[in-house]
């Protein structure tokens, strides 16, 4: 009798899931998170695109930012706790304006998600999406003057928070500031560390006060926390051996399809 009531509390764990996500859909989506841990432990980023993009060819945006917030969360613990604390410690002393900027910008644009209409928020999220990696496939890496350095950090700081609140993604706005910086390769990591580490905290505490993150979707996003590690321990011991270039290179392609089909579905509906 005692044991009978985990198997109980399982099975009504497994059916709100299935309310949020029908059982083809969540296949979908963990077959989508795999490849999206996968790729983040190759390569240090995109988790939050693949997820985004892929998922969003068959979910409703909301459900795919809710879904995707604890994978983001600990994926980014992970990769911060794998890399060291120390380096994450030099980050924040130097770039401790743009995380705060970041941040309360991802607090304070994850308020508005519910109230932007389904059409309108595919182009939103797929637009930044597009944009972003045409910009890096084509190599384009902009130069900051000393003169332009503060206006720049709080105008990126802005941008990637906004767009961090809306789509759980503020990763790629952040690769170009610091490519922009021009810092050697070993500090732009940690400085990515750190900021997808903070900033997904904040992607939590902001989806819990709005209500896209509920008890319903908090189960599916933990659910999707298993596929992710997944891929990122796969992607840990084999991203060494690959053409790190060429990958992602590929890989941004991959979300540019994607991303464009969500600017479909938002203009044709």
């Amino acid at each position: 009798m005692v044991a009978a009531a985990p198997m109980a509390q399982n099975g009504g764990m497994m059916t709100d899931i299935l309310t949020v996500l029908p059982l083809p859909l969540l296949l979908f989506a963990c077959a989508v998170t795999l490849v999206g841990g996968f790729i983040k432990g190759a390569v240090g980023f995109a988790l939050p695109l693949i997820m985004l993009s892929g998922m969003g060819i068959l979910i409703e945006p909301q459900t795919v930012v809710a879904a995707m917030i604890l994978p983001v969360v600990l994926s980014n613990v992970w990769q911060i706790a794998r890399s060291g604390l120390g380096p994450a410690r030099d980050a924040v002393a130097v770039h401790w304006r743009y995380l705060v900027i970041v941040c309360v910008m991802i607090l304070i644009s994850a308020q508005f998600l519910t109230a932007i209409p389904m059409d309108a928020l595919f182009v939103i999220l797929g637009v930044p999406v597009v944009a972003i990696c045409v910009v890096q496939v084509l190599g384009w890496t902009p130069r900051i003057s000393q003169r332009w350095h503060r206006p720049t950090e709080v105008g990126a700081g802005l941008l990637a928070g906004g767009l961090g609140g809306l789509s759980g993604t503020w990763g790629p706005p952040t690769v170009l500031y610091l490519l922009a910086l021009d810092i050697p390769r070993a500090q732009q990591m940690a400085v990515q560390g750190v900021v997808y580490g903070l900033g997904s905290v904040m992607l939590l505490i902001g989806h819990l006060q709005s209500g896209v993150l509920d008890a319903r979707t908090l189960q599916v996003s933990a659910l999707l926390v298993v596929p992710t590690f997944l891929g990122m321990a796969v992607g840990f011991r084999l991203g060494d051996r690959f053409d790190q270039e060429r990958f992602r290179r590929v890989t941004l392609l991959v979300l540019i399809v994607a991303g464009a089909n969500l600017i479909r579905r938002g203009l044709m509906g």
